[in-house]
């Protein structure tokens, strides 16, 4: 998989920013990146702390780009753009004060177009990498929701994806304020299929997208079968030519016999390679059964919907993760 990523890259340079730039991990990837040449790091942080960390580790980052909030010589302009964006929601003594953090200046550098890529969270949450990515370099035309998916890989198996197991708790109409539904959580639920399955062409599959329910084609009843059934529908409006089917249980989505026997026609039961669960605590547990259980390395939470690639690292990753990400999220670009 990453062969065929790294071939992109080479094919495509991309600069991408890391918003920790004195950590250990971010340090060591930053160091492997500069030496193999097919993606340029560039670092957030105080030039001589960054520096004397890599000093410390034995990282060679001799030449690499260390931009610092506190010195960087177009803050003004990085200020005023970033007031514009707010939209009065925030003074320009608030983006002052945001930016110089690592998480809203490297989200702000890749608005600017300095950088094409950000992965943050070695320190930061989710939520502090998130939130300034929603803020600044916002949804993509058309999107109702940032999602993201993990894509798993073992020796002698297919690759799978899986969506959305990280982000969206569950799926709720949004309503106006005469009560009219605008968006409805059917819509939202199909736009991280088509979002999930996107992406999973981006790494060289075909997908195959199953809509998971504890239900087969009516077999089951409630709100919850409807969602993923009404969410089948839209998506498959919303993008004809995808192989999509739903909804359906998982033993339905992988095994031949049993998916054809429960759907029978369908061009995706049996066959699935591509998993939509219908909230994220079914897709948390699910892609970490997969993980822990089947044998599967997991990669991601991979952010799908917003305009650059923006990807999130675990508090508790090491430096092969942060190196693999940094790969993942730069070839998104």
């Amino acid at each position: 998989m990453f062969e065929n990523l790294i071939e992109i890259l080479k094919a495509n340079p991309r600069k991408i920013v890391f918003t920790e730039g004195p950590d250990a991990r971010i340090l060591s990837a930053a160091s492997r990146l500069k030496k193999e040449g097919f993606l340029t790091p560039i670092l957030v942080g105080n030039v001589d702390e960054v520096k004397a960390a890599a000093a410390k580790g034995g990282f060679d980052i001799e030449g690499l780009e260390i931009l610092d909030p506190l010195t960087y010589d177009k803050m003004d302009e990085m200020v005023e753009t970033m007031v514009a964006l707010r939209k009065g929601k925030m003074s320009a003594e608030d983006c002052a004060a945001a930016l110089k953090k690592g998480n809203y200046f490297g989200t702000m550098l890749v608005k600017m177009g300095v950088a094409d890529a950000l992965l943050g969270g070695a320190t930061y949450s989710t939520a502090d990498t998130v939130r300034p990515a929603l803020q600044l370099v916002k949804t993509k035309k058309g999107a109702n929701l940032v999602s993201s998916c993990f894509i798993l890989v073992k020796e002698g198996a297919d690759m799978l994806c899986m969506g959305d197991c990280a982000i969206n708790i569950d799926y709720q109409d949004t309503l106006d304020k005469e009560g009219n539904v605008v968006v409805s959580a059917a819509q939202k639920l199909a736009e991280v299929a088509l979002g999930t399955a996107h992406t999973a062409k981006v790494f060289g599959m075909d997908p195959k997208v199953a809509m998971l329910s504890y239900s087969t084609k009516g077999s089951g009843k409630g709100a919850n079968v409807d969602l993923v059934r009404n969410a089948t529908a839209i998506a498959k409006e919303m993008a004809p030519d995808l192989a999509i089917d739903g909804e359906m249980q998982f033993d339905a989505a992988v095994s031949p016999v049993v998916g054809q026997l429960k759907f029978p026609g369908s061009p995706v039961a049996g066959y699935a390679n591509t998993f939509i669960f219908p909230e994220i605590q079914s897709g948390n547990i699910g892609y970490k059964i997969a993980q822990r259980l089947g044998g599967y390395a997991a990669f991601g939470p991979i952010l799908q919907g917003l305009n650059a690639p923006i990807n999130d690292l675990s508090r508790g990753c090491d430096a092969e993760e942060v190196y693999q990400m940094s790969i993942i999220t730069a070839a998104l670009a």
